[in-house]
């Protein structure tokens, strides 16, 4: 086995590159390096003898009928002299071995150039063929160096390029530090193919996991999503599909050995494990963990935006510090996650209803509070508003609806209670009252309606004023009774004089008749 031979199989062994690559590497190089040297109108083309280990130089010239140029086309009858086969059209290949022994030193440098760049691009294409379908795994590397605040890393054949970026603010690296990454892209740059790895990809979390959970592992239990704020937090949506196997459980392990082994890999970050669904109403839900959601509904299904409900003391924890619990969650489920109060939603909804029941003609279908059926049933019958329902008579309802009398005026009492107040009814009649512009004379017809008005008394006060006379008259009766009894006992003193009294008692009791005849006050 020749020099050139062996120099061969090194090179492919230590680039991992295959021989005919290097081989057609060395046959562009000499080709290049004699046509360079020569400088002829000759075709030179150079070719690896693989039996004697060797570079052949030749000339490639065309079979022609009529040879127009010499050097680069041949006769066809001395072409038969060459090869008894050859006809118009083919190749015929003459050495030059004698010219290539002519090539010096410059031109072995050329050859020795172009050879470097030709393996070179094929080690770049090998690798890049080799990392751009290991995108997503998990590597080791060691530390080599830094670089403007970007880590080179040597995972073995080739170093790797962390990025500040893809490094996570609570981890700190020196020299010769081993670092599990995760590789996230592989690009062909001018440079050749660069491989980049990351520490705060979401995939590292789930070869992570992979590692400490033989569920993951063997696919009993699967990550369907994982967002991360590296550092600080993540949330991991996991599902089963073994119904006797817990995917959240699988995943903490025995007192949390398990999500503890990742948390440590992380330099403690903090985990939450979220059991997923296809349903993402119910996914949201779990994953605002550990806040406990009221209610969860879609408000814009093609922009995918979600509304969560919460109690005023869940709101806090719902959102999170600095809102880091709703971002992660919102990039879990994948969809926008705008959170409330259900204080603040009462207060809207509300504020709404009452907006809507601002005018007593609100359509009965627009009454959220009122059956819908009631509402078509009603309609069919004539009555289409809140104020007509309000006005119904209890019977009538009863029957439309086929209800019990007791439903019917707790419905008709519903609708008056939401209806406007009287005074909003009762404003515009005052628009109608003649106005009386400041310093002028009231017309005598104005003035006519106001004495009207002073003369006329409340119903109160009429009975008021018959209360205070049948008083008086009754105390006028009382006061000539104890004169007439008075006057009776001197006459029994005074029997000379018997018709004294006479008078008196008479006129007591025309009184006391006067009195019973007076107008008694109204109960």
């Amino acid at each position: 086995m020749s020099l050139l031979s062996e120099q061969i199989q090194a090179i492919s062994r230590d680039k991992n590159i295959d021989q005919r690559i290097i081989i057609e590497a060395l046959q562009d190089a000499v080709t290049a390096a004699a046509r360079r040297h020569f400088k002829s109108n000759e075709n030179l083309i150079a070719i690896y003898n693989e039996e004697s280990h060797r570079m052949e130089l030749y000339a490639a010239k065309r079979v022609a009928e009529v040879v127009v140029s010499p050097e680069t086309e041949v006769s066809l009858e001395e072409a038969l002299q060459a090869d008894e086969t050859a006809e118009v059209g083919d190749m015929l290949y003459e050495p030059r071995q004698d010219r290539f022994e002519e090539l010096g030193r410059i031109a072995a440098q050329t050859a020795r150039q172009i050879v470097v760049q030709k393996v070179r691009e094929a080690e770049r294409e090998n690798i890049y063929n080799e990392y751009i379908g290991r995108v997503g795994e998990l590597v080791h590397g060691v530390v080599k160096r830094f670089e403007r605040g970007n880590i080179i890393l040597d995972i073995g054949r080739i170093e790797v390029l962390l990025p500040r970026s893809e490094q996570s603010p609570a981890e700190s690296f020196s020299q010769n530090d081993r670092v599990r990454v995760v590789i996230s892209q592989v690009t062909k740059d001018a440079k050749g193919p660069q491989v980049h790895v990351s520490r705060t990809s979401p995939e590292m979390i789930k070869r992570l996991f992979e590692m400490e959970v033989p569920e993951i592992y063997d696919g009993t239990v699967t990550i369907k999503a994982a967002a991360r704020e590296p550092g600080e937090r993540a949330k991991v949506g996991v599902a089963s599909n073994d119904p006797d196997v817990d995917p959240v459980g699988a995943c903490v392990g025995m007192k949390g050995s398990r999500v503890q082994a990742v948390i440590r890999e992380l330099r403690g970050e903090k985990i939450d494990i979220i059991p997923w669904s296809e349903d993402p109403v119910v996914f949201a839900a779990n994953a605002l963990s550990p806040a406990k959601v009221s209610r969860v509904q879609i408000t814009d299904f093609t922009n995918q935006r979600l509304e969560v409900i919460v109690e005023e003391s869940q709101l806090s924890l719902a959102i999170g510090k600095r809102g880091q619990n709703v971002r992660l969650a919102s990039k879990l489920v994948g969809w926008n996650i705008d959170i409330r109060s259900d204080a603040e939603m009462k207060r809207e909804v509300a504020s709404q209803f009452q907006s809507l029941l601002s005018r007593p003609d609100v359509p009965l279908a627009d009454l959220n509070v009122l059956n819908p059926a009631y509402a078509q049933y009603l309609q069919k019958a004539g009555i289409l508003t809140i104020e007509e329902l309000a006005q119904a008579n209890v019977n009538d309802v009863a029957g439309i609806l086929d209800i019990s009398f007791d439903e019917a005026v707790a419905l008709i009492e519903q609708a008056r209670q939401l209806l406007p107040p009287p005074s909003a009814e009762l404003a515009p009649a005052a628009e109608d009252a003649p106005a009386i512009a400041p310093g002028a004379e009231p017309t005598e017809e104005a003035a006519r309606e106001e004495t009207l008005a002073e003369d006329a008394r409340p119903e109160d006060a009429a009975r008021a004023a018959l209360t205070a006379e049948a008083d008086a008259t009754a105390q006028r009766a009382d006061d000539l009774t104890a004169d007439a009894e008075a006057s009776a006992g001197e006459a029994g003193l005074n029997e000379s004089s018997p018709n004294s009294a006479a008078l008196p008692v008479a006129e007591a009791d025309a009184v006391n008749n006067d009195a019973e005849l007076s107008p008694q006050p109204e109960a």
